[in-house]
């Protein structure tokens, strides 16, 4: 093989990994996965797509070897192949943010609701985190949380928050988190609380953000 064929080889190789993040709905998977190893259908629920096309683009991805799978019953359950999978979506995302500023105004609009909610940046709330003036929620489904969570957070998923709310101690302000910076369900709970006379505010982070934090520390 003389250089050029072998260039020409090799690039084409590494573009495979380009193609199949092509699609936004693939890249939302992987985003999903991140957060803990799901079945097809609840995938399919979470991207609202069709059991059939998950599993299409979930193939596309397994072919490409960036997801696994085990079977467990009748079930078929999807992870990420390698940690560094993790790395490149982190990457992809914070080459956008730089580069792309619709995707910042589209989040300060969506997400953040413009100054409407208290947002509260990581390293922030990391130095006020043994103070007992808050409490801090994890939003996302249990079984993220029983995956891996912030130390100290509470588990009430969205769709049980309504019913726990009552719970909640009034005279405390209440921290939510989820998926991290594109979630939208912090912003849910926030507003949901505010709604019931609570003090409340979203963490401007997920427990990659927080992993990630922490490995910074020890470097």
């Amino acid at each position: 093989m003389d250089p050029r064929s072998f260039k020409d080889k090799i690039y084409n190789e590494f573009t495979r990994i380009g193609k199949v993040l092509s699609s936004p709905k693939r890249l939302e998977l992987l985003d999903l996965l991140s957060q803990s190893p799901k079945s097809v259908e609840t995938l399919s629920k979470e991207t609202r797509m069709s059991t059939a096309n998950t599993s299409k683009h979930l193939q596309t991805l397994l072919e490409a070897r960036l997801v696994e799978y085990k079977r467990e019953k009748n079930h078929v359950i999807y992870q990420l192949a390698n940690p560094k999978v993790m790395d490149l979506l982190f990457s992809i995302k914070s080459v956008a943010e730089e580069q792309i500023a619709d995707i910042n105004l589209l989040r300060e609009d969506f997400i953040v609701r413009g100054n409407e909610l208290e947002t509260i940046e990581l390293e922030e709330w990391v130095n006020s985190k043994e103070d007992e003036s808050h409490v801090l929620i994890d939003v996302r489904p249990k079984a993220e949380y029983m995956s891996v969570h912030i130390v100290g957070a509470i588990s009430i998923p969205m769709n049980e928050l309504n019913d726990y709310i009552r719970n909640l101690p009034k005279d405390k302000k209440v921290i939510a988190y989820c998926r991290g910076p594109y979630c939208v369900y912090a912003t849910e709970a926030v507003e949901l609380l505010k709604s019931e006379g609570f003090e409340a505010a979203r963490l401007e982070a997920g427990v990659h953000e927080w992993n990630q934090y922490k490995e910074n520390l020890t470097h």
